[in-house]
């Protein structure tokens, strides 16, 4: 039996020439083009390309993009909002909107993240009382989903909601409204805001919390009607794998409401793992944490046994790595490239499963009617025959006429 057999369609094409006519017995050329699944990294970096003062700099991160499009067709995009609006009404939209609009040309799908979460916070909030924080809270979410409707159509709404009302290593507004609201009635009121917004939106809950609380809180939310389209999942792994058999355990609890699961930030360490006795990774600091041979090919064996585990399951439907290159968040060696963009192991062994192993071409010879019988991968696809093509959608079972020109 495939394992992967979910992942594939079926058509049943009438490949007609230019003349209109079946193009009976002849060898077409059948190539994918795009996945329907979402393999995804953050995209911080299209932003900074666009930002970059200097041709040579400019070029490097294009350098950079160009890697990062050659694996992937999801993107998410940092609306941290501390950052994203530093001072009152003072945003990084038309930056922000250039990168999306940038990505979006090139067929990224795009995600926002996040649009509520108490870390990297707007420091200006603390003034407000609890009422004035949650107003603008909800009016941010509404500014944001309304302005990038059309270009950035999913959002991670709330982050990290289970930890929301206990953490106390700063003050911070969100934690406020989040004490005084609950966790069930923050994330009722700002799901509310964001599917009022865009009602076709995709809208995410996303946690790095995979216990029972974050189940149980699941749970309540759907039961009460929040509009939750997926759950998201953070696996951030920098203190180990963690194995064929948590990655089941999880998929096993967190499939159960029938929900489209994402593995939303998705990290593998490539040099030496992150003690095991620091409870919250970001306590580690330090200034330097070198990737190492060893430890690049530890990744790649990793991420692949990690991405198979995960593209067989039916209920996953994205996957993003988290970060593109080194020396990111705590300045980790969890990225696909090294700081000088060159490829380690990992960016080829997942390109070897996206774009290889996961990717449908060849040749089919068509019948006396002119039809061929394609079993694919889900995705677009590009048909040639002596220099005609046409492209065509194999998301679902279906028959279709396929005019070449």
């Amino acid at each position: 039996m495939d394992p992967l057999a979910h992942r594939k369609a079926t058509a049943r094409i009438r490949v007609l020439g230019a003349d209109g006519a079946p193009l009976k017995n002849r060898p077409v050329r059948f190539r994918q083009t795009s996945h329907r699944f979402l393999f995804g990294c953050g995209a911080f970096h299209a932003a900074a390309m666009l930002r970059a003062a200097k041709d040579e700099d400019r070029a490097f991160l294009r350098e950079r993009m160009d890697k990062w499009l050659a694996l992937f067709n999801y993107g998410t995009l940092p609306f941290y909002w501390g950052r994203y609006e530093p001072a009152p009404g003072r945003t990084d939209e038309q930056t922000s909107m250039a990168a999306a609009q940038w990505l979006k040309a090139r067929g990224v799908t795009l995600k926002g993240h996040p649009l509520c979460w108490h870390t990297v916070c707007a420091d200006w909030l603390l003034p407000y009382s609890d009422e004035e924080i949650l107003r603008r809270q909800l009016e941010r979410i509404r500014r944001e989903v309304t302005a990038f409707r059309g270009v950035v159509d999913l959002w991670d709404v709330i982050n990290e909601v289970v930890i929301m009302p206990d953490f106390d290593k700063y003050d911070n507004a969100v934690t406020r409204i989040c004490r005084a609201k609950g966790r069930f009635g923050l994330a009722k009121e700002v799901f509310a805001a964001a599917k009022a917004a865009h009602p076709g939106a995709t809208l995410l809950i996303n946690d790095f919390n995979t216990s029972v609380a974050y189940e149980i809180l699941i749970e309540g939310l759907l039961d009460a009607g929040v509009p939750i389209s997926a759950i998201g999942i953070q696996s951030h792994q920098h203190q180990g794998y963690w194995g064929r058999e948590k990655l089941e355990d999880v998929l096993r609890r967190f499939s159960r409401y029938g929900l489209p699961l994402h593995f939303t930030e998705n990290t593998l360490i490539s040099g030496d793992l992150m003690p095991a006795h620091i409870v919250d990774l970001n306590d580690f600091q330090v200034s330097a944490w070198p990737t190492t041979e060893e430890g690049e090919a530890r990744q790649a064996r990793e991420m692949t046994e990690m991405y198979t585990v995960l593209f067989e399951h039916p209920m996953v439907e994205a996957i993003t790595a988290w970060d593109f290159v080194d020396d990111a968040w705590l300045h980790a060696p969890a990225g696909l490239l090294r700081v000088d963009n060159s490829e380690k192991p990992a960016y080829r062994a997942l390109n070897a499963l996206i774009h290889g192993a996961w990717e449908t071409s060849g040749t089919l010879t068509t019948d006396e009617n002119g039809l061929a019988t394609l079993t694919g991968f889900r995705g677009g696809y590009r048909a040639d025959y002596e220099g005609q093509t046409a492209s065509f959608d194999l998301s679902d079972d279906r028959s279709l006429d396929l005019a070449l020109r």
